[in-house]
């Protein structure tokens, strides 16, 4: 005689789940809370270094608006005016407040506040910085991972061939080779200028596409490179050997155990990679006719304008510090350890 089991089916475990998700957000939080732990004592330090350049390199606002023939009398006038007579830490920490509230002081050229002039400029870098990132990103890992997938036949050696050529052509002979056969050959492009993304994305994309395009190829080299060689070295890894013995398939042992655990070099490459772009934007935005942020730092460099220069070097830091941030937390989240089970 068969009996029925009328006993109520167990509850499905969310223990694991939730388990898991604590362990995520507390190694989040513990990567968050060592970069900021980093970032203060660099910060302070390296604007500290920077207000101290002033003081080293000998300029004076006298000079840059009286010329080298001022009077004794005159330069004393005016860098009383700027407040430069009173002692180092004192003109460091009035600084250095203005700087914590967003405030990067006067230009010694135009009297223009300092911190709308990088503004202006740093919004069109942004925008050619983050889209020559997109576009890096997303062609070095696809063709990191065919070279990787594909390793030892002639796909890999094309790829390898291929980033060779582009990670040596210099940024401003790609833009003058983009605009001289997609803006005025083919005029598929401006040939120069910008459009703020308010006025309409597409007349925005259409402007930042060739200089964004120039500015990626190194991205695409560095990324495909590092992602090529980690994902290889991945798939010696025994932790995939021992997916192979129980049978996964190819598909569920890349995606889940070799782009996983590969993935962290590649990323990691772009800590620096995002801030060097807006830097190196300034080739750049010269040959499209932009007005940037590296543009803008090259000529208060050249005119010696030091308050301008010390907030460019500011907000540089700034960047490096918050995109590392963002880059040590998506590898906290997305890298998981080699042993993790499948």
């Amino acid at each position: 005689m068969t009996t029925t089991d009328l006993s109520p089916a167990p509850a499905p475990r969310r223990g694991g789940a939730t388990a898991g998700i604590r362990r995520t957000a507390v190694r989040a939080l513990t990567t968050l809370a060592r970069s900021i732990a980093i970032f203060v004592p660099v910060f302070v330090v390296a604007t500290f270094v920077t207000f101290a350049l002033r003081s080293l390199s000998g300029l004076s606002p006298a000079r840059v608006q009286l010329g080298e023939d001022a009077t004794p009398e005159a330069i004393a006038r005016v860098e009383a005016h700027w407040g430069l007579d009173r002692p180092f830490l004192t003109q460091y920490a009035d600084w250095f407040g203005g700087v914590l509230h967003g405030r990067l002081g006067t230009s010694w050229t135009n009297g223009a506040d300092i911190s709308t002039l990088i503004g202006l400029g740093l919004g069109v870098s942004l925008s050619v910085a983050t889209f020559a990132l997109l576009i890096g990103v997303s062609v070095g890992l696809v063709l990191g991972t065919l070279a990787a997938v594909r390793r030892t036949t002639w796909i890999d050696r094309a790829v390898t061939g291929f980033v060779t050529v582009i990670s040596v052509m210099p940024a401003f002979v790609v833009g003058i080779l983009l605009a001289g056969v997609l803006a005025v050959g083919l005029g598929l492009f401006p040939s120069a200028g910008y459009v703020p993304p308010e006025q309409g994305v597409g007349p925005w994309l259409a402007h930042i596409t060739l200089p964004a395009l120039a500015l990626s190829f190194d991205v695409i080299a560095d990324v495909a490179r590092q992602l090529r060689g980690s994902l290889v070295a991945a798939y010696s890894e025994n932790y995939v050997t021992g997916a192979v013995v129980r049978g996964l398939g190819p598909r569920r042992i890349f995606f889940r155990h070799v782009l996983r655990n590969g993935l962290g070099p590649a990323l990691a490459t772009l800590g620096l990679k995002f801030p060097a772009l807006v830097g190196a934007s300034v080739v750049t935005e010269w040959i499209f006719g932009l007005q940037g942020f590296g543009r803008f730092a090259n000529d208060s460099a050249q005119a010696g304008d030091v308050p301008a220069v010390q907030g460019v070097l500011v907000v540089s830091i700034l960047l490096v510090v918050t995109f590392n941030l963002i880059v040590n937390l998506v590898l906290a989240r997305v890298t998981p350890a080699a042993g993790r089970g499948v």
